[in-house]
């Protein structure tokens, strides 16, 4: 990143970044596993952060050691605002890790009933397969989320 987008950044933003262990003109930087800052800021759940680095260019798409984005993170802390944040930002729903496994399998393994309708409003490709060749479905943990991705699947969300 260029200093010019360094000057976008509010001086909290860049604070956090050096706090961090990030240089705020490598937004995209890899640190502890290969986590960018905007992973790790949606790890934390710290909304004004994430917002500011997708605002000034942050690659929303960047995977780290696990070939996980963001999103992986938003949905593990089931940070529904940052889910949102994300997808806004054109975030891809279907990475797919180094297992093949996908949020939306992760979703259903967790039995996350609630980041499970989330991500389904923004049509997930519920036809991908994991290493092992399960889909989303077959990770289901708990009938909410079974009776959810076959309901998904009969209307054709895939």
């Amino acid at each position: 990143m260029n200093s010019e987008i360094q000057s976008n950044l509010t001086v909290e933003t860049r604070e956090w970044l050096v706090k961090q262990g990030y240089n705020p003109q490598d937004l995209n930087q890899p640190g502890e596993n290969g986590d960018t800052a905007l992973m790790k800021a949606t790890k934390a759940g710290i909304s004004a952060v994430v917002k500011e680095l997708i605002d000034v260019g942050a690659d929303v798409n960047a995977t780290n050691n696990d070939s996980n984005n963001a999103l992986w993170f938003a949905c593990f802390g089931n940070h529904y605002d940052l889910i949102n944040l994300l997808l806004a930002a054109h975030i891809d729903i279907n990475n797919q890790n180094d297992n093949g496994a996908t949020v939306l399998m992760y979703a259903a393994s967790a039995g996350k009933v609630d980041v499970l309708k989330l991500l389904l409003k923004h049509n997930p490709n519920l036809d991908l397969k994991n290493l092992d060749d399960f889909k989303a479905i077959d990770f289901a943990s708990n009938i909410e989320a079974l009776t959810i991705l076959k309901n998904a699947t009969k209307a054709g969300n895939s």
